[in-house]
């Protein structure tokens, strides 16, 4: 195969180019640093290594074979009407377990050990004990068990929790519990805490509405680390406004950046991170692509090939 060439694009990550050529990546690299340049070089462009690039620029990219996606999520490629079939996607997979484990276990455990109240009273010089919670023995549900899902079930492991776990083929020998995904209301019912992981895809667009929402005990927790758009954000808010569940630890959302004005911003009980909890680091996405571009080269199965029937 002739060296191919390569255009690469994320915003605020213009070094991956620099970094590709330090790995000896093969093929003719080219960085697009603004979203201008990335429209000029598109039309040559055999591969893509990018993130969250508009879909109407890929109108003219008539020589695109394979895009890469830098991260997990690719639903905004697989429904992206200027990509024909005969275009591969991938997607990075297996990096962004421990990270996005270690964002949910922080925010579970300040949860449970009420440390915004510790830090408070620290902040007012106040001595008054109070009573805290614990992990152990808590009902902690994870819907979607790919490799994120994974990582939190090993995770809930070491803290004694009991695991659900929801996926569309049940996967009983991993977790305490298992359920399909047409199981949603016995799967929701007795959770301490509900983790989405899941992709958004036709099958889980707003899954998570009300009443899902309404089957949850009023102690339950949720925390959405997959796509925003699995949660009905509406139903979701009637839910913390009215009690039917105790809060939300929400990193991602039907809109991002989350508008200003927004009411999830000033809910009690509800954190907000921006879309942080899995950071990409460029290192490892770098070697990854640089791996797959070897095998688009030999002509191997690509890793994180994404089926665009199941939307991932």
């Amino acid at each position: 195969m002739a060296c191919p060439r390569i255009i690469v694009y994320r915003s605020g990550h213009e070094r991956i180019g620099e970094i590709l050529q330090e790995m000896n990546c093969p093929g003719e690299i080219i960085t697009a640093r603004t979203l201008d340049e990335f429209r000029e070089v598109v039309p040559s462009a055999e591969i893509i290594f990018g993130w969250k690039i508009p879909p109407h620029l890929f109108r003219k990219a008539h020589q695109l074979r394979w895009i890469q996606s830098m991260g997990a999520g690719v639903d905004d490629l697989v429904s992206n009407p200027y990509l024909p079939s005969t275009v591969i996607i991938t997607r990075i997979v297996d990096q962004f377990g421990p990270p996005i484990a270690e964002f949910v276990f922080a925010e579970l455990l300040a949860h449970v050990r009420k440390l915004d109240r510790l830090r408070q009273q620290q902040q007012d010089h106040l001595w008054e004990p109070f009573a805290v919670g614990t992990l152990r023995n808590q009902r902690i549900g994870i819907a979607g068990l790919g490799s994120i899902g994974q990582e939190l079930v090993r995770k809930a492991r070491a803290f004694d929790m009991v695991v659900y776990g929801l996926s569309s083929v049940p996967k009983p020998e991993m977790v305490d519990k298992a359920f399909s995904s047409a199981e949603w209301i016995p799967f929701v019912e007795s959770l301490d805490y509900l983790v989405i992981t899941l992709p958004v895809t036709e099958k889980t667009r707003g899954i998570v509405g009300e009443q899902v929402l309404r089957a949850m005990k009023p102690e339950a927790l949720i925390i959405n680390v997959g796509r925003g758009e699995v949660i009905d954000q509406k139903a979701l808010v009637d839910a913390l406004t009215t009690g039917q569940i105790a809060g939300a630890v929400l990193d991602v959302f039907e809109t991002e950046p989350l508008p200003s004005g927004h009411i999830l911003w000033d809910l009690p009980g509800v954190r907000i991170s921006p879309h942080i909890a899995g950071p990409s680091v460029d290192e490892y996405v770098a070697q990854y692509f640089v791996t797959n571009v070897q095998r688009y080269i030999n002509h191997e199965p690509l890793y994180g090939w994404v089926d665009r029937q199941r939307g991932y």
